[in-house]
């Protein structure tokens, strides 16, 4: 384990976080009514901004490996460890659950998804397939929703109740490794 996270794994996180916020508002957008173009484009800004994420999901996996994660405080309860692992677990297994599912998605729908300019339907269309992925797709987005809001709480929680540097670990982009 390190002291601190690096500044690469900082700005990471951010951008991940910042990403996925509007991530989640483009796709909130998809339940209701909308014009083909719209829907369409919204489609395609959403798979874009999962394309981003799959790319720095997969950057930050390789440094947590490379250059781990700070130590929790030591005053910290067992209880609380075992939950902030179990938590950031979860967050990377569900951004892996959104980014396959999101993928395989795109694969079977019925109307091209194009990324980058990149056709992401490579599948045959398959509207059975596309609902199933789906249900899977939103059962992940609404559980990272949630991890989310814990992630966000707990931080606050440290930073203003327990006064540990837990939160500051991942603020302080001036005193960090590089």
């Amino acid at each position: 384990m390190s002291l601190d996270y690096t500044k690469a794994q900082k700005v990471i996180h951010w951008l991940m976080a910042i990403i996925i916020m509007l991530d989640l508002n483009v796709a909130q957008k998809f339940g209701g009514d909308m014009e083909l173009w719209d829907r369409l484009e919204s489609r395609s800004d959403h798979a874009t901004a999962g394309m981003i994420v799959t790319f720095l999901f997969i950057l930050r996996i390789i440094l947590r490996y490379f250059n781990g994660a700070p130590e929790l405080p030591t005053t910290m309860p067992r209880w609380q460890i075992y939950s902030a692992k179990l938590g950031h677990y979860s967050l990377y297994v569900l951004m892996a659950g959104l980014i396959i599912t999101g993928i395989s998605m795109a694969s079977f729908a019925s109307d091209p998804i194009v990324v980058f300019g990149m056709d992401l339907s490579f599948a045959k269309h398959n509207q059975s397939y596309f609902h199933l992925i789906r249900g899977a797709h939103e059962f992940c987005t609404n559980a990272i929703i949630l991890l989310i809001i814990i992630h966000i709480s707990a931080a606050l929680y440290h930073h203003f109740f327990a006064k540990d540097d837990t939160t500051l670990n991942m603020v302080k982009f001036w005193q960090t490794k590089q």
